[in-house]
C-alpha cells in the first residue's frame, strides 16, 4: 500500500503531462487515502450533521474504513440519498443544499483528492474558484493589473449552473482522461444517488450534489471546457494587432505644438497643449487592433473586450451557443450584460469594475490613469451592510447580544466589520467604508451601553485603545477576557486604515500537502489505546459538535466530558465498551 502522498504526486505528474489514468479505482483500496480524507474533514461543522440516516463522524474507526474498502473491492458500495435543506440567498430565494451521510462524505473527499491531483495541473490560469492559493482577490487583481484599455465588459451568468450540469456530458468529459470504467461507474452512482425532501425520495436527473466535498472539483472539470473554448477559439479570433495605430489628429496638434515652441509663442503652445490632452494619442477605433480578456470564478465569468460593441454582441452570442450546444447550459439573459467600460460599471465578485478616464479640461487632469481598471465598492453593498446596524433610521443596539459579555460583543462586531473591510481593500475607494465603520461602531457602543445601563460616551472611554499596525498606531476599541495563568484574550474593533491595498489577497483554502498522518487525531487513532480506560483494544473516535456540549465542570459532568473539556478537544479515542457507555451517560446540563 503506497503512502497517500506518493499516490497523489504520481497523479499530479500524469495530469501535468496530459496522460490518462487507467487504474484510478484501485486507489480507493488505499487506507492511507481514507485517513488523509478523514483528517481533512472531521473538524468541519457538517461532520456532526446527520444525513438521511443517523451516521456522523462520531464513532469513526479504522474498522469502518476497512468495511468501506471491502465494499469498494466488491463494487457493492451504494451511496445513500442526501437529506435536502434550503438556505436563504441574498436575493431572498432559497438555495438547495444536500447533506450526505458520513460515509458518503468520506468517500467524496477521497474522490476529490484523486480528481484534484489529476486535473489541477491542467486547469486554466483564468479559473480562480475552488482552487488552492486562488480566490476572489486573485481574480480581481488579475483584472486590475492586466485589463488596461478595455472598452466593453461582457458579464456572464449561467442559469442554475450547478443544478443543471448534465451527468452524461460530465461523464464523457471525465472519460477523456480517466480510462477506468469502475471509477466512472462510481461517479455515476454518486451523481444518481438522489435526495430526500420531507422524507420523500427524489431522483437527481442533473447537477452535482451541492453540499458534498466533491462538487467543486466536478464543476471545475465541467466548466474547464468553457475555459478552453474561450482561450483556444474566442481569444485568438478577437485578438489582433501588436499596438494601436497613431491618432492622426493627435499627431497634427503635436506638430503644431513643436512649431509654436520653436518660435517662442507661449500662448499658442499652452492652448495646443491643452487641446492635445483632449485627444487620445492612439486611434481608439483602430480596425486592426482587438483584445479579449477572460476570467472565471466558479460559474461567474467576465470578459473584457477592446473593440466595437457589435463584436462584443457576437462574443456573447457565441458564448451562449457553446454553452447551450456543448455543455447543455443556458446564459441568464437578464444578468448577462454588455457594459460600456468607461461610462458604466460591471459587477463581478461583489466589486464594481470600471475603466478610468480623467477629465482633460482641467490643467491637473491625470492622463496616465486613462484606460486603467478601477475596482470600486458598490454603494448598494455599503447600504446593505449598514442596514444590519440600523433601526428607526439610525444606528441601533442589538438586543440579542445584550446578555453576552463585553469580550464577545466586541469580538462579534469586530469580526463582522473586519471581514467586509478586508474583502474590499482592493477597491480604489475603500474610504467609502467609513460609513459602515461609523454605523457598526455606534451600534456596538449602544449595545454595550444597554448591557451596562450606561452611555455611549462612557463605553467609548472604557474600551478605547491604541494598537500598533503596519500603518502606525491606530485607535480602536478592545475588550479583554482574563485567564488564569495565561495571557488575556483580546477582542478588537477597528484599527484598519481605509485605503486601497493592492497587496490584499484572500484565497480559497485547501488542504496542505503533508505527510500522512497529518493530524494529531490520526496519530492517536492509530496508537489504538483507549484514552478513557487506557486499554489496548479496538478503538473508535467519540466526537462532539462543540466544546459547549461538554457541560459545566462539577459533579454532574461525566468523566469522559471532563477529560475532553480539560484537553479542549472535540474528539476522544475510546474502546467500543467505553463508547457505548458514553452514549448511555450523556451530558445532562450542557450549555
Amino acid at each position: 500500500m503506497q503512502p497517500a502522498e506518493v499516490v497523489l504526486s504520481v497523479l499530479r505528474e500524469r495530469g501535468r503531462n496530459g496522460l490518462p489514468c487507467t487504474q484510478l479505482y484501485r486507489q480507493l483500496f488505499n487506507k492511507e487515502l481514507y485517513l488523509l480524507a478523514y483528517g481533512n474533514i472531521y473538524s468541519n461543522k457538517g461532520a456532526m450533521t446527520p444525513g438521511a440516516g443517523e451516521e456522523t463522524a462520531d464513532g469513526m474507526s479504522e474498522d469502518k474504513i476497512d468495511q468501506i474498502i471491502e465494499a469498494m473491492r466488491r463494487e457493492k458500495y451504494r451511496f445513500s440519498p442526501a437529506r435536502r435543506l434550503y438556505v436563504p440567498k441574498k436575493n431572498g430565494k432559497l438555495r438547495p443544499l444536500g447533506m450526505p451521510t458520513w460515509s458518503d462524505k468520506l468517500i467524496g473527499e477521497v474522490v476529490r483528492l484523486l480528481l484534484e491531483a489529476l486535473y489541477e495541473p491542467q486547469f486554466s490560469d483564468s479559473s480562480h474558484g475552488f482552487r488552492r492559493s486562488r480566490g476572489c482577490h486573485t481574480a480581481l487583481r488579475e483584472i486590475n493589473n492586466t485589463w488596461t484599455g478595455t472598452a466593453w465588459f461582457v458579464e456572464g451568468d449561467i442559469s442554475d449552473c450547478f443544478g443543471s450540469l448534465d451527468h452524461e456530458i460530465l461523464l464523457r468529459i471525465l472519460a477523456e482522461k480517466i480510462h477506468d470504467n469502475r471509477f466512472l461507474r462510481l461517479i455515476r452512482n454518486m451523481l444518481k444517488a438522489g435526495y430526500l425532501e420531507d422524507w420523500e425520495y427524489n431522483e437527481t436527473l442533473s447537477g452535482v450534489p451541492q453540499g458534498g466535498t466533491v462538487s467543486p472539483i466536478l464543476s471545475n472539470i465541467y466548466l474547464h471546457k468553457l475555459d478552453e473554448f474561450v482561450e483556444q477559439e474566442l481569444i485568438p479570433q478577437y485578438t489582433r494587432g501588436a499596438t494601436r495605430a497613431a491618432n492622426p489628429a493627435y499627431r497634427q496638434v503635436d506638430a503644431l505644438l513643436r512649431r509654436a515652441r520653436r518660435r517662442g509663442d507661449r500662448t499658442e503652445a499652452r492652448r495646443l497643449a491643452l487641446e492635445m490632452r483632449t485627444l487620445p494619442s492612439t486611434d481608439p477605433m483602430d480596425p486592426g487592433y482587438r483584445r479579449l480578456k477572460y476570467i472565471r470564478y466558479a460559474d461567474d465569468h467576465l470578459l473584457g473586450f477592446t473593440g466595437p460593441k457589435a463584436e462584443a454582441e457576437e462574443i456573447k452570442a457565441k458564448l451562449a451557443q457553446f454553452l447551450r450546444e456543448t455543455l447543455g447550459l443556458e446564459l441568464n439573459q437578464d444578468k448577462t450584460l454588455i457594459t460600456h467600460a468607461r461610462s458604466q460599471r460591471a459587477r463581478f465578485l461583489g466589486y464594481d469594475i470600471t475603466v478610468q478616464h480623467s477629465s482633460t479640461k482641467i490643467s491637473n487632469g491625470r492622463r496616465s490613469a486613462n484606460g486603467k481598471i478601477a475596482l470600486k465598492v458598490p454603494p448598494d453593498v455599503v447600504r446593505a451592510q449598514c442596514a444590519r446596524y440600523r433601526k428607526h433610521g439610525k444606528p441601533w443596539h442589538r438586543p440579542r447580544f445584550q446578555n453576552l459579555d463585553d469580550y464577545d460583543i466586541v469580538r462579534v462586531y469586530g469580526a463582522e466589520y473586519r471581514g467586509v473591510v478586508n474583502y474590499y481593500l482592493l477597491a480604489k475607494d475603500a474610504w467609502r467604508l467609513r460609513t459602515l465603520r461609523w454605523h457598526a461602531e455606534v451600534s456596538m457602543l449602544k449595545t454595550l451601553a444597554l448591557k451596562h445601563t450606561s452611555t455611549v460616551s462612557k463605553m467609548a472611554t472604557r474600551h478605547k485603545a491604541k494598537v500598533i499596525t503596519g500603518d502606525g498606531p491606530r485607535t480602536c476599541f478592545e475588550a479583554r477576557r482574563k485567564r488564569r495563568g495565561k495571557p488575556d484574550l483580546v477582542a478588537r474593533f477597528g484599527g484598519i486604515i481605509l485605503r486601497q491595498d493592492r497587496r490584499a489577497v484572500i484565497t480559497d483554502t485547501g488542504p496542505v500537502r503533508v505527510r500522512v498522518p497529518r493530524k494529531e487525531l490520526l496519530v492517536r487513532l492509530r496508537h489504538r489505546e483507549c484514552e478513557l480506560c487506557e486499554s489496548g483494544t479496538t478503538v473508535a473516535v467519540h466526537q462532539v459538535a462543540g466544546l459547549n456540549e461538554l457541560g459545566k465542570p462539577g459533579p454532574d459532568q461525566p468523566a469522559w466530558a471532563a477529560i475532553m473539556a480539560r484537553k479542549r478537544r472535540k474528539t476522544l479515542i475510546v474502546c467500543v465498551p467505553c463508547h457505548d457507555w458514553i452514549h448511555a451517560n450523556p451530558v445532562t446540563h450542557a450549555e
